[in-house]
């Protein structure tokens, strides 16, 4: 049996996680949530680890819930149906607490959960064909969990929008919106985004994962608490030998 997470270590400080139920479309399910979870915690305590991509083995990023597990825990309960809820919120603040980006890389469709999960990561890159949205209100669910991150991304009144009306949104529409960094041709995809991916892994890991930390932590922050908390990150960043070392060398050729 397929292990439900692939994990690749390519050069560059970049490690890649593959979702890989691709003949479920990349469903979620607790299988594939667990090896997730155990993934990102051993690409946060590994040094050599700069940037961490998540992508979708098959046709498709993510199609969202697996339907059929998720039937069977509904009927278990509300306190069962709380569990597995609160499994996917677990999963959303790993990501968030990670101490490198973790950037999407979406292909096909990212949708309900899938695109939950891509909303999730700091970064998200589109291939052109690649469709997102929340489609779960056709169904009479509600992507609660998801509306933590999105609003935080989009704004109140776009994400209401989106998850109340349930479209669909091609790559360039959902980059409009917010919900996408950068959309790439189909044809230099996996080119543009070995680029974009490794820019980011040449830059200092140490001014990355504080800048990941603070643009976080300023959520549940006031304005005063939020600038003393700036100056607190702003004269760590200073002591670091990272930056010591890259202004000695902007002295040098200057």
């Amino acid at each position: 049996m397929s292990a439900p997470v692939l994990l690749e270590r390519l050069a560059e400080g970049v490690a890649t996680l593959t979702l890989n139920r691709p003949d479920k479309r990349n469903a979620l399910n607790t299988e594939l949530v667990v090896a997730l979870k155990e993934a990102l915690d051993r690409t946060a305590t590994d040094a050599s680890v700069r940037v961490v991509t998540l992508a979708g083995a098959g046709k498709d990023f993510c199609a969202g819930a697996d339907l059929a597990e998720l039937e069977l825990v509904t009927e278990m309960g509300r306190e069962e149906s709380q569990r597995d809820a609160r499994s996917l919120g677990e999963l959303f603040r790993k990501m968030r607490a990670h101490p490198r980006p973790i950037v999407a890389l979406v292909h096909g469709r990212a949708l309900a959960g899938g695109c939950g999960l891509a909303t999730a990561c700091d970064l998200v890159l589109a291939r052109d064909d690649a469709e997102l949205g929340y489609p779960e209100v056709h169904l009479g669910f509600v992507p609660a969990l998801v509306m933590t991150l999105l609003r935080r991304k989009i704004g109140e009144g776009r994400a209401f929008e989106m998850v109340a009306l349930g479209r669909r949104y091609g790559a360039k529409a959902a980059r409009e919106l917010g919900m996408v960094n950068s959309v790439f041709p189909s044809f230099t995809y996996a080119t543009d985004v070995e680029r974009y991916v490794r820019d980011i892994a040449s830059r200092p890991p140490g001014a990355v994962r504080l800048t990941k930390a603070l643009l976080y932590e300023l959520d549940g922050l006031d304005v005063q608490a939020g600038l003393e908390r700036a100056a607190e990150v702003n004269a760590e960043a200073r002591m670091s030998e990272e930056c010591r070392e890259g202004v000695r060398r902007f002295l040098e050729k200057s």
